[in-house]
């Protein structure tokens, strides 16, 4: 029988080596099992549905899938925790792991358990970004929509200004602001039914994330918009003290460029690290008729992004991460018999980056590339259901910056980039 003294001990251990589970933050660096910790990371938002044994789940795919992503060294992945119900205007995800407020579909609940698991069986873990500002998942609108603003209008060519328009009532509407924070209690106080424990205690899970690409939308909102990141990460920390909390920003052009607005947001004490987003096609830094000729623009506007996002993680002492960047195909094309020519520069710039920051113990820890359709095929350019899950959002053409198991030349960047962040050995 072990002594009252000798007993505190052991459940001081015990503590000690659970703590060492759980990705942490010192100053500017991730720190996990005692080690610096930088990273290639991929998106993977699909992988519950994948994970899941109803529409659209398919656990063999999900195990090659997994082995796939860890033979190339990748331990990081970026997941969406689940669409909600999405608006008649536009081309959502299906099928909804939130079809009503506080209604949670549970085959889908069952594939986050799932998945969870399979991550830990493979020292990996992920980022689980709880909604989304834009519809292709529901996200604001779905909330929007529950509190009497109607369905969203398509966000995408001559729509976009309507969309911002819209969304924006999100931080303003008390009602959806609540739906959202009630729905984030229930996720992360989930319990899991494969391992048993509850979320907070799952060693798969680095970081919880307010939202995919939070953006004001409006000028009016950035206040508003502050109010709310600080509100949801307060109520995620409270209920789970021991994983990290991000926004899921896109960096200073997510804050409508206005670097205070993205110092404040990110230098919040709930807040461990600051995110950033590079998608030079969309952002028009590239011409999509000439993506490889476009790449010194890219440089040149990249290291500026970056760079100004940089000086904020320096200057609040936290770690930054380039959560998604992508690049189209050679000839902007959509299917694996195109090439990655300009795709493979682009990634080996932002590898670099990393790999920089590593070697001298700076705060770029990270990046996820965007992202991973893996042993997926296109069936068409759009997406309908039953068609294979790829990295492609089902509004965008399907396979547009998807890295699939064929692109040798990108999967051995990925490969490489992860074993030079390898500490060596003694």
């Amino acid at each position: 029988m072990l002594r009252p003294y000798s007993f505190f001990i052991a459940c001081l251990l015990a503590v000690c080596a659970l703590a060492q589970e759980f990705v942490s933050v010192q100053g500017t660096q991730f720190v996990r099992d005692g080690k610096p910790y930088y990273f290639v990371g991929t998106n993977f938002w699909y992988g519950p549905i994948l994970a899941s044994q109803g529409q659209g789940g398919n656990r063999q795919r999900l195990a090659a899938e997994l082995d796939a992503l860890k033979a190339l060294g990748i331990d990081n992945l970026r997941i969406l925790v689940g669409a909600d119900a999405g608006s008649k205007n536009v081309t959502s995800l299906t099928p909804y792991l939130q079809p009503e407020p506080g209604m949670l579909n549970d085959t889908l609940l069952d594939g986050l358990d799932y998945l969870l698991r399979e991550m830990e069986r493979r020292d990996m873990v992920g980022v689980f970004y709880l909604t989304n500002s834009w519809d292709w998942s529901g996200g604001y609108g779905f909330y929007l929509k529950n509190t009497g603003h109607g369905d969203s209008p398509d966000a995408h060519g001559d729509g976009y200004n309507a969309y911002c328009a819209y969304a924006a009532h999100f931080y303003a509407e008390p009602r959806a602001l609540q739906l959202y924070y009630d729905y984030v209690r229930r996720i992360v106080s989930r319990r899991n039914r494969y391992t048993g424990r509850l979320y907070r205690d799952e060693p798969a899970i680095m970081a919880w994330q307010l939202c995919n690409e939070p953006r004001p939308f409006a000028a009016e909102m950035k206040e508003p918009m502050l109010r709310w990141s600080q509100e949801a990460a307060r109520i995620i920390k409270a209920l789970d003290p021991n994983h990290l909390v991000s926004t899921g920003s896109e960096g200073t052009i997510g804050c409508l460029y206005d670097e205070d607005v993205c110092l404040r947001m990110h230098n919040d004490p709930n807040i461990d690290y600051l995110t950033v987003h590079v998608w030079p096609v969309n952002w028009g830094w590239a011409s999509r008729d000439r993506l490889y000729d476009s790449l010194p623009n890219v440089y040149v506007k990249a290291n500026e992004y970056l760079a100004v996002n940089r000086r904020i993680a320096e200057r609040i002492d936290k770690p930054m991460v380039i959560e998604e960047f992508g690049y189209s195909r050679d000839h902007n094309r959509y299917t694996p018999n195109y090439g990655t020519r300009a795709r493979d520069a682009f990634y080996g710039y932002v590898f670099a980056q990393v790999a920089q920051s590593y070697a001298e113990g700076g705060p770029i820890a990270g990046c996820n590339f965007w992202g991973w359709g893996g042993s997926g095929r296109p069936a068409n350019e759009t997406w309908h259901a039953g068609d294979d899950l790829l990295c492609d959002p089902p509004h965008e053409p399907q396979g547009w910056y998807s890295v699939f198991d064929c692109d040798s030349t990108t999967l051995n960047l990925i490969r490489t980039a992860n074993a030079q962040l390898s500490p060596a050995t003694p």
